[in-house]
């Protein structure tokens, strides 16, 4: 595969709300380019970067892929990134590889959640962007609603470069507000347009969208304005000029048109993509640290050669295959370069470029540019591959924390042998994964950012690696507590043959505020009870307490001071008062009033506006309590604080009730209280477990 400079590679994230035809933008550019030599469709399943069989059997991106277009001497890295809130942590973690994004927005729906979303990751990372409306020929569909929907969003400086020839199933072109050109397709989806004069129907429309855009180009440069205002316009090279410097400052974001799936205007997308999206060294420089202090790096060839893994594929066969981008330097094959991380040293060899699932070689690859290799010993996503010499590190792109936890469980006994490396090969994979065992219900967890992202990765583990197993709803780590003080004794005494057991203590128990967990204190006074005991009572409360008392769950924020007791010279023992202490314990319990808690999550869901009287009193049904609400847009954002008993079935929920277009987030705040009606479901649960348990015993 060629090699390009660093002026000539145009990084591009596609991104944008799922369904919006990001995918198929893509095989529209890779078709017309040259790139592959028939139209792929998602449809029909055989996309250049929607290639593992998940995305196949949903149609739907569930991870990032990249693939490359040449077009006019031009390498266009096309940035593929998932549209969905349960996939969105991959779209984040792959922007940073990014110079620029094509904000994707359907034709028929406008700006959704999701576009909102990637827009905000668009700004972390300080991208400048385009916006394209797709779909343009599909029933329904509206450049004017459109636009009206991503100028509310995003502010007058979207402005549109285009404007559409046609509508719906009559879109058949697009006029270009730079040039004052129009272009038309055939029905051939070639992808390359006829360039003709303004259609007379639409002069005074074009007119006015560019001096529109004139004006808009020219408001951020003071050479430009004081022209237009001498002259009342610009000519076409001095708004191309002041076009991509506008953008680049992220002052201005154009907005186009296109038609996907029948490929109409793919060329003008790549044609503007190259005259107006910034290269790697117009983007600027990467920013980490060296020996402690933050550092800049040019994305120059002349600089040492340093490389960022943005992405991890873990493939059962090639195995660990990293995804980078050179920031600095030229990368040639077979160099050494040091893990800044680890310390260690990792051979480059048979590096490549991307092209989906495939990985043409390459012998080097220039700064800017992005590129692949397999088997690297120990990178990993967000590690930093650099010269011996200087070694820089940049920083890991911050993602959210999963949002729901399911218990995983083995199938058989051979599952349960490879379940553990296998999930720890695609944990490489997914960065917003987490796999943990809970130390109260000693379940094996897998978090992800929804239930059908869980679901994904159970049966990738069963097709990539043989592992079968099945999900259930976790247990809810509820806790016990007290609500009232007690003052009681603890006494052993028993008596056989030659030595006997005695221990006797008097303790106070009384509740901590939440979060405090344990407090112990020795208050006795004059050898009541000898030092060398006091130690085997606090052993004898705690390991009491980490059984419970109402239905055998961690009881905790709780003080107990023990302040008399006796003991006897030759029966007394370290487990004489270890036993008495649990008898005090239970005594206690009883009279301290005991209480059942349960976790508390910290939701928020982000829904059209017209869903929100909807969710609000759903969360009231689910015993939240609503904590503040914020519209942004068209967008209502809801947050609670809501028990997690209550979320355990709340995504499948939320799409019914929003027809898929909410998204929610959560995580534990803190525990609280359980209304007496549900403590008493759960101290039946748990009684009728254990007698369940005991019978199977017998």
């Amino acid at each position: 595969m060629k090699v390009y400079e660093t002026s000539d590679i145009r990084n591009v994230a596609l991104v944008g709300h799922g369904h919006s035809g990001k995918t198929s933008l893509a095989a529209a550019f890779l078709f017309t380019s040259g790139a592959t030599t028939r139209f792929t469709r998602v449809d029909e399943g055989n996309t250049i970067t929607d290639y593992d069989d998940e995305e196949v059997a949903r149609k739907i991106t569930i991870s990032t892929a990249v693939a490359a277009a040449e077009w006019n001497k031009k390498k266009i890295n096309l940035i593929d990134t998932p549209g969905f809130n349960i996939f969105i942590s991959d779209t984040k973690a792959s922007m940073i590889a990014a110079d620029a994004a094509l904000v994707v927005v359907d034709g028929v729906a406008g700006v959704e959640v999701q576009t909102e979303k990637v827009w905000s990751f668009a700004d972390e990372f300080n991208l400048p962007r385009a916006i394209v409306i797709n779909k343009l020929d599909r029933e329904r569909s509206s450049f004017e609603r459109s636009l009206e929907s991503v100028q509310q969003f995003f502010g007058r400086t979207a402005i549109p470069v285009h404007l559409p020839i046609g509508s719906e199933r009559d879109f058949k072109g697009v006029v270009d507000l730079v040039r004052m050109k129009s272009y038309t397709y055939a029905n051939d989806g070639d992808g390359k347009g006829k360039e003709g004069e303004i259609p007379a129907d639409m002069a005074d429309a074009a007119k006015a969208g560019h001096e529109a855009l004139v004006e808009m180009v020219a408001e951020g440069n003071d050479a430009l304005l004081e022209e237009f205002f001498e002259k009342g316009t610009l000519p076409v090279d001095h708004i191309l000029e002041g076009l991509h410097d506008a953008i680049r400052g992220r002052r201005v974001y154009p907005v186009l048109c296109a038609s996907a799936l029948h490929n109409v205007a793919s060329d003008l997308l790549m044609n503007f993509i190259n005259e107006n999206f910034s290269t790697p060294v117009e983007h600027g420089p990467w920013k980490g640290t060296l020996n402690g202090k933050e550092v800049e790096r040019e994305e120059s060839d002349s600089a040492p050669v340093s490389v960022y893994v943005f992405k991890t594929v873990a493939d059962p066969f090639a195995g660990r295959v990293s995804y980078f981008k050179v920031v600095s330097g030229v990368l040639r094959n077979d160099v050494n370069l040091v893990n800044v991380r680890t310390g260690g040293t990792e051979r480059l060899s048979h590096i490549g470029a991307l092209f989906g699932k495939t990985i043409p070689p390459v012998t080097e690859i220039h700064a800017g540019d992005l590129g692949a290799v397999a088997k690297l010993k120990e990178t990993l996503t967000a590690d930093t591959l650099d010269d011996k010499a200087s070694q820089i590190a940049f920083p890991a792109v911050s993602l959210p924390e999963p949002s729901i936890a399911y218990a995983i469980a083995a199938k058989t006994r051979n599952d349960e042998d490879r379940m553990g490396n296998a999930i720890q090969k695609i944990l490489e994979e997914d960065k917003s994964l987490r796999f943990y065992r809970d130390p109260q219900t000693k379940e094996f967890l897998l978090a992800g950012s929804g239930q059908q992202h869980v679901e994904i990765i159970v049966s990738r583990l069963k097709k990539r690696y043989g592992v079968d197993v099945e999900l259930h709803a976790p247990k809810i780590p509820y806790r016990e507590t007290i609500r009232g003080k007690a003052d009681v004794q603890g006494r052993h005494k028993k008596q056989t043959g030659g030595h006997g057991q005695f221990g006797d203590c008097w303790i106070r128990m009384e509740p901590l505020p939440r979060g405090e967990k344990f407090a112990f204190e020795n208050e006795v006074f004059g050898g009541a009870i000898p030092k060398n005991f006091i130690p085997a009572i606090e052993k004898g409360i705690v390991e009491t307490a980490e059984k419970g008392y109402l239905a055998g769950f961690p009881v905790v924020d709780f003080k107990v001071i023990v302040y008399d007791g006796s003991y006897h010279d030759v029966d007394s023992s370290e487990m004489s008062f270890k036993l008495a202490a649990r008898k005090a314990f239970k005594a206690a319990m009883e009279a301290a009033k005991p209480a059942i808690l349960e976790p508390i999550m910290n939701v928020e869901v982000q829904a059209p506006v017209e869903y929100a009287g909807d969710l609000m009193g759903d969360m009231n049904g689910r015993r939240g309590r609503i904590s503040g609400m914020d519209t942004k847009g068209g967008t209502q954002i809801i947050k609670a604080q809501v028990p997690m008993s209550e979320m355990l079935n709340y995504q499948n929920d939320l799409i019914s009730m929003t027809q898929g277009r909410a998204s929610f987030t959560m995580e534990f705040d803190h525990y609280d209280f359980v209304p007496g009606l549900q403590a008493e479901k759960i101290i039946a649960a748990a009684k009728a477990a254990k007698t369940g348990e005991e019978e199977e015993e017998e």
